[in-house]
């Protein structure tokens, strides 16, 4: 197996990393992450893109059979593996510490708990397990629907404004009430929308009497995969504890349940169990003592 290793290009890299990751994609992530999860996490302002650079791409004649990188925190540190090239497991997490630790800052691993070469590398370099978490999804294998309260309606395919969409995602995420109000500033809604795999006829909101929006979330459509990804979903506080939430949900999967989704993914609050959906993969992070 003549495999070599290089850093990650942010501009020449990313068509290929997704269709890595389309290819190997497990519902449990078993092999990694769920294709958009880099591409949505590049096109956010939340992230801190200056050191992909020492991200790793490993190839075999041309072909991604290994890719590692980092999100938010910068320090923490993904994997995804081909089937086939279990073996490289022990040397992407020597290139983890070897190439991407940053000076000062406690690097952990994050590892699915299904991505059993790279938990086995992990114990073998003396990293110990932390904590652990469970994500949910919808699988379209029961009825789910929830009725949208008086008051309110959905935004029609390709109706959604992103200036509002931005306010909503500033408060519903209760920047608000820890950094002032929302200064009308929504490039970043533009940015991220912009991004190549982000699904403009499929992202939706919840709009309430004064055409303001209550309730968000974003989609990304990964037909190949039958994938409903679904990022980022949130609620405005003063309109919170009502439902819409779930509603908007329901309405979102009967959508993409029309494209033909399989899987439509949720996150690992509780409330996504309250409201019925099933363990997809379970979140694992790892530190060196």
């Amino acid at each position: 197996m003549a495999v070599t290793v290089r850093s990650f290009r942010i501009l020449a890299d990313m068509p290929a990393v997704y269709d890595f990751l389309c290819d190997i994609y497990a519902p449990d992530n078993r092999n990694g992450v769920k294709p958009p999860f880099v591409e949505y996490a590049l096109s956010s302002d939340w992230m801190d893109a200056s050191l992909c650079h020492r991200w790793g791409v490993w190839e075999d004649d041309g072909k991604i059979a290994a890719f590692c990188f980092t999100e938010n925190p910068r320090t923490d540190v993904y994997f995804c593996l081909r089937p086939g090239y279990e073996a490289l497991a022990e040397e992407m997490v020597v290139y983890a510490e070897g190439k991407m630790q940053i000076q000062g800052e406690p690097q952990r691993l994050v590892i699915f708990e299904a991505q059993t070469p790279i938990l086995r590398a992990a114990e073998k370099a003396g990293f110990h397990r932390e904590f652990g978490y469970t994500e949910y999804g919808y699988y379209y294998d029961a009825p789910f629907d929830r009725a949208l309260p008086d008051g309110y309606r959905f935004t029609a395919p390709g109706e959604v404004d992103p200036a509002l969409a931005d306010e909503c995602c500033w408060k519903g995420f209760d920047h608000e009430a820890e950094e002032g109000p929302w200064d009308g500033e929504w490039e970043s809604s533009l940015h991220l929308m912009a991004s190549p795999h982000f699904t403009g006829d499929c992202h939706m909101a919840v709009v309430d009497e004064k055409g303001k929006y209550a309730c968000y979330g974003g989609m990304w459509w990964t037909e190949r995969n039958k994938l409903a990804y679904l990022e980022p979903l949130c609620t405005v506080p003063e309109h919170r504890k009502k439902g819409l939430g779930a509603s908007l949900l329901s309405e979102m999967a009967r959508r993409m349940g029309e494209k033909g989704a399989a899987l439509m993914t949720g996150g690992s609050d509780p409330f996504y169990q309250k409201i019925g959906f099933q363990p997809t993969c379970t979140w694992t992070f790892w530190k060196k003592a």
